[in-house]
């Protein structure tokens, strides 16, 4: 008789705790229109990337269409060559030509 009636009460207490998980109300997303803060928030600014001075690793990462072996070829030139005098010299790096430059020219800095 003792298992039956903790049974039950084990069985209330379990229905009644589920009842009340199910019953609360779900947290509503805001529909309104955006906050003064939203709208204003900043864009993230671009990395600037200091041809001169950043390794094969900054230029991989931080600039679109490098990969390992042309990262490579611009620092091999610059050893090479000198320090670029101006952001088109990129333009005489084997491997590079107009249309990544123009996808990075905004990324791109010569000091």
């Amino acid at each position: 008789m003792r298992t039956g009636y903790l049974s039950s009460l084990v069985f209330a207490f379990l229905t009644s705790l589920s009842l009340a998980t199910h019953a609360a109300p779900a947290p509503r997303a805001e529909t309104g229109a955006t906050t003064a803060t939203q709208e204003i928030a900043p864009k993230p600014q671009a990395v600037k990337v200091d041809l001169n001075a950043a390794d094969a690793i900054t230029l991989q990462r931080d600039l679109v269409g490098i990969g390992e072996a042309k990262a490579q070829e611009i620092v091999a030139y610059r050893d090479m060559n000198g320090p670029f005098a101006t952001v088109d010299e990129l333009l005489e790096v084997k491997g590079i030509g107009k249309a990544i430059l123009d996808k990075n020219r905004e990324r791109l800095v010569v000091n």
